[in-house]
């Protein structure tokens, strides 16, 4: 069955690139409604913005979503990631300002507070998307690939020369909540090299040690550490779900992503829906049900970081 959220949750923050402080608030929907973004601090009727691929706009370092009034909502891969990885498929999502509060840098904030709120039941059967045959993108020598699976799996693939970060692999079946369990809390980062660089282009004004991992060769400067010893590849995993989660509906593949970024996972879901015979919509029996993200998960799975 589709489920949203029992009640509203709220989150105030700064955004990550923007600096500017932000309320971000999820409130239940009805079955059939999906996922949308509204701009509450615009004209009225201008600010409902569809969570969906073909909303995406090229932007750095982030992902952002538009409507054809120009309205726009950035930095939104953590909680649609937290979204997905709780099974949520029906949810207005409420900012007063244009860009997702980055809380600590994790989606873990998110997961605590959907499950600690619960999700209802709704009287509708959840539909996913099953992917037919392999797609694929490439940039050089980076790529993103969907291919058939029967549950969603993702593998992942980073070289940084940072030995704080190096070389990581990683792959998961996001059954079983192995979102919550394994990726939820793991930061985004960068290096301290590129801190510079993207204050002046105006980008991470709401950086901290505090909401991300930064790293300078060898050494970690967050404090308190790491996470995760591969919390780098395993927050590229997040940043994938959520992207992902623009496909608007559940996926039955396997993306595989090496040296991917945001922008290469939503031209990977464009080129998906522009081949023909791809992929198809399924309507979801118990037994694939079970096998999606989120499906199972209780309060006492919230994250330990949150």
């Amino acid at each position: 069955m589709q489920t949203t959220l029992k009640g509203p949750v709220s989150f105030t923050g700064q955004g990550l690139h923007s600096g500017r402080p932000a309320k971000l608030t999820l409130r239940p929907a009805a079955a059939e409604y999906g996922i949308w973004f509204s701009r509450t601090d615009v004209a009225p009727g201008t600010g409902l913005i569809a969570a969906h691929w073909d909303a995406v706009e090229p932007s750095q370092l982030c992902t952002r979503i538009v409507n054809a009034h120009g309205v726009s909502v950035s930095t939104i891969e953590h909680v649609m990631a937290a979204v997905a990885g709780c099974g949520l498929q029906n949810l207005l999502i409420e900012v007063d300002g244009p860009e997702v509060p980055i809380l600590d840098g994790s989606a873990a904030p998110f997961v605590a507070r959907i499950l600690a709120r619960g999700l209802r039941r709704l009287d509708a059967p959840i539909r996913a998307l099953q992917v037919l045959k392999p797609v694929e993108v490439r940039k050089d020598d980076a790529f993103a690939r969907l291919s058939p699976s029967e549950t969603l799996e993702i593998d992942f693939h980073i070289d940084f020369p940072d030995a704080a970060i190096g070389v990581q692999d990683k792959h998961l079946n996001m059954a079983n909540g192995a979102f919550v369990h394994e990726l939820c809390d793991s930061r985004t980062f960068c290096r301290r090299s590129d801190v510079e660089a993207m204050r002046a282009q105006g980008l991470a004004l709401g950086g901290t040690l505090e909401n991300a991992v930064v790293v300078d060769g060898a050494q970690i400067l967050s404090p308190g550490g790491l996470r995760h010893e591969d919390e780098a590849v395993r927050h590229k995993m997040l940043d994938a779900l959520g992207d992902l989660a623009l496909a608007g509906a559940p996926l039955l593949a396997r993306y595989s992503g090496f040296r991917a970024g945001h922008a290469m996972t939503n031209a990977l879901l464009r080129k998906l829906f522009d081949t023909p015979g791809a992929c198809r919509m399924v309507t979801c029996d118990t037994l694939m049900s079970a096998r999606l993200p989120g499906a199972g998960l209780r309060r006492a799975d919230a994250p330990r970081h949150a």
